[in-house]
């Protein structure tokens, strides 16, 4: 019997479940440009990066991600100036106007979701999903791409290796003059390099030896779908149907040029994005869904 640690309930779901989600999220995310979408979209991608990674993990990820949103929220008023709401002139003589930074801040903020949407991605869709679901259809380039996705946290634990290593034998980029530092930090490098090209050529050839890729050949999977999964399914085909034909009829339709002007704050219009926050809590919905069984499994209130 083989057992799986997941990080949560989410996470032990069917793949074809798992990437159903991040295909919404990621496109409602990219499409939706209206401020309240998008804050619902970055407000469940950072709680669900942290029930997946993590509070630690998270904050270094922000010190990453926050000044990138700030960067663009400051590139496009500064380069963009269309607008009719003009607040001043830029000593270029260009005018500021109020729509380019709402659309700065907006762009910022979508930005800022996506990445860490695909944080949670790579957390969730591991590379033996993403080889189950593309094996067949595309052996080859499902394998690139599994290698792609999972040679960043490759290349960071073996780089503490190689630091940890090298800092033994007193040749740590920290150590000796700025020239001793430089030499010790292009060591350092070639042999992150020459690890990578090594297990690029192992993990071929053993793919290749397994017989991959060939027509007829079976392979073993752990992943069965469930009625747990024919349920979570369901209620993602709904909430995305639902956000996708209101986003077909203009219910959440948001401008930013010439003017910011959004569609109209009705009952319809809500619905459309609590919706759209149902999407994005599914996660959340299935742990505490999971977690009720449980109780009642074994007669706890």
């Amino acid at each position: 019997m083989i057992l799986i640690q997941y990080p949560d309930t989410f996470s032990s779901l069917h793949p074809v479940v798992n990437l159903l989600y991040f295909v919404l999220v990621l496109v409602f995310t990219m499409c939706l440009m209206d401020p309240a979408s998008l804050l619902i979209s970055l407000c469940c991608a950072v709680a669900y990066s942290i029930c997946l990674r993590g509070r630690r993990a998270v904050r270094s990820s922000l010190l990453f991600v926050l000044p990138m949103m700030g960067m663009a929220a400051l590139v496009n008023p500064a380069f963009s100036h269309e607008g009719a709401t003009i607040l001043t002139y830029l000593p270029t003589g260009n005018p500021l106007t109020l729509e380019s930074i709402v659309y700065g801040i907006a762009s910022a903020v979508m930005l800022a979701a996506v990445i860490v949407w695909f944080s949670c991605y790579t957390a969730v869709m591991t590379s033996d999903k993403f080889v189950y679901l593309f094996g067949r259809i595309i052996p080859a380039l499902s394998l690139v791409l599994s290698m792609t996705l999972r040679f960043v946290p490759k290349f960071k634990a073996q780089l503490g290796v190689v630091m940890d290593a090298q800092r033994c034998v007193g040749r740590d980029v920290d150590q000796g003059s700025v020239l001793q530092r430089v030499k010790n930090g292009v060591t350092v490098f070639s042999i992150l390099v020459t690890w990578a090209l090594e297990n690029a050529i192992e993990t071929a050839d053993s793919m290749r030896s397994r017989g991959y890729g060939l027509p007829g050949r079976t392979a073993f999977s752990i992943y069965r779908f469930d009625e747990r999964d024919k349920a979570v399914l369901a209620w993602l085909a709904f909430c995305g149907a639902y956000v996708a034909c209101g986003w077909a009829a203009g219910g959440l339709y948001w401008r930013y040029y010439p003017t910011i002007k959004g569609a109209a704050l009705v009952p319809l219009t809500v619905s459309f994005r609590l919706a759209y926050l149902a999407l994005c809590l599914t996660p959340a919905i299935v742990d505490l869904w999971a977690e009720r069984a449980w109780r009642e499994s074994r007669g706890v209130v």
